[in-house]
């Protein structure tokens, strides 16, 4: 059989002048894959929640001379979400695929998280993962092209990491997950592929905090459980962020990237006796 021509696997990867709406894109994990769009030259409309991202997204337009626009929004509101989804495709004039990287989580016994709490962290993870799905996926099918929605679940969709309690956000993240699997299999005929990264420990502002709180015990794990015995890093996430949402990916859809370290196969230390 054939195996066909051989494309440039450099140029799979590239994204000159497509466009991109990420959510989260203010900071930590969202904001590294903002800058990574963009050095890969393409555009990107930034969703958060903050009246001004917490990184400087001008010098990253300028660096890589894109253009980035900024949008406040509350993903866990119907109209704020709707409303800056709709400014950021304006401002983009199109859109070729979006980044879903807005999150919360709270770290609290099973039987103290309160149903506020809860429902926010539902609202926010799993609803607005949803409907910014459902409003790029709409998009898609109007401009009659082929898109990528790449959606960020968790280890902790998999596993209990040791030393945090975290029901609601496992509980949101396992959605995002299943999620991601029916939206592949019923937007995959449109060719709009869907497919979620999921990370484990990485070291961003979010975890920092809950590293301040944390109990010791709690924080060593997160810096030696995984098996390569080291916390992630947002530069650990870019490269699956940029081969989902590029032409490298064209033929995957139902994916999920575990960039984990290992971890959701097992804690380094549960192998000790064999070092």
């Amino acid at each position: 059989m054939a195996s066909g021509s051989v494309r440039s696997v450099r140029a799979m990867f590239e994204l000159t002048d497509r466009k991109y709406i990420v959510t989260g894109g203010g900071q930590g994990i969202g904001y590294a894959v903002v800058h990574a769009i963009c050095e890969m030259g393409g555009d990107v409309a930034v969703l958060d929640i903050v009246d001004k991202p917490l990184e400087d997204l001008d010098a990253v337009a300028k660096k890589f001379n894109r253009k980035v626009t900024y949008h406040q929004a509350d993903v866990s509101i119907e109209e704020s979400l709707r409303s800056a989804f709709a400014a950021g495709l304006k401002a983009l004039g199109g859109l070729d695929g979006v980044f879903t990287s807005a999150g919360i989580a709270i770290d609290k016994p099973f039987t103290e998280q309160s149903w506020a709490e809860v429902e926010k962290i539902q609202k926010v993870n799993v609803l607005g993962t949803f409907f910014t799905a459902q409003m790029a996926a709409d998009e898609f099918k109007k401009q009659n092209k082929p898109g990528s929605i790449v959606t960020v679940s968790s280890i902790t969709a998999h596993c209990v990491l040791p030393g945090y309690r975290m029901t609601g956000y496992n509980a949101s993240k396992g959605g995002v997950k299943m999620l991601t699997s029916a939206l592949a299999v019923e937007l995959g005929p449109k060719n709009i592929r869907v497919n979620a990264i999921a990370p484990a420990f990485t070291d961003t502002a979010q975890t920092k905090a809950a590293r301040d709180v944390a109990h010791p015990e709690a924080v060593h794990h997160m810096y030696n459980a995984a098996p390569l015995k080291r916390i992630g890093t947002v530069n650990d996430i870019v490269g699956a962020a940029i081969y989902l949402l590029s032409d490298a990916s064209a033929y995957t859809t139902g994916c999920e990237l575990t960039v984990t370290g290992g971890i959701h196969l097992g804690r380094s230390t549960d192998h000790a006796m064999y070092e």
